[in-house]
């Protein structure tokens, strides 16, 4: 799988476009929450495990995207306009944070009537 166009449709979302052909839009404030920098998420070290401080989602900046980097063939490094940029964005993570029906289905998170299941959700 492979990112093939990066674009911003307005303010507030993404366009990503896969080599497969799947479009996905995602919101800025979705892709800045999943940020998956040891920072964001915490870490494991040596068997103990590192928490990661409180978020501040109110900090001025945090949802506005300032550049976004390719990463070789596999990521992308996203700056943001709180200063943060430690997280790399692989193409596994980004197509995870699709949330279009067909992706949702083929991740188990919808049940057979559509509906969200709530179990099994990647965020």
């Amino acid at each position: 799988m492979q990112l093939r166009k990066f674009q911003r449709l307005n303010a507030d979302e993404l366009s990503l476009l896969w080599d497969d052909g799947h479009t996905e839009i995602v919101s800025l404030r979705r892709l800045r929450d999943a940020c998956p920098c040891a920072g964001c998420k915490g870490e494991t070290l040596l068997l103990h495990h590192y928490g990661p401080p409180a978020v501040d989602y109110e900090a001025a900046g945090r949802y506005e995207l300032v550049s976004a980097t390719p990463v070789g063939n596999y990521a992308i490094k996203l700056v943001w306009g709180d200063k943060h940029a430690d997280g790399m964005y692989t193409w596994v993570l980004l197509r995870a944070l699709c949330e279009c029906a067909v992706c949702r289905a083929e991740r188990g998170e919808l049940a057979g009537d559509g509906s969200p299941r709530g179990e099994g959700s990647l965020l």
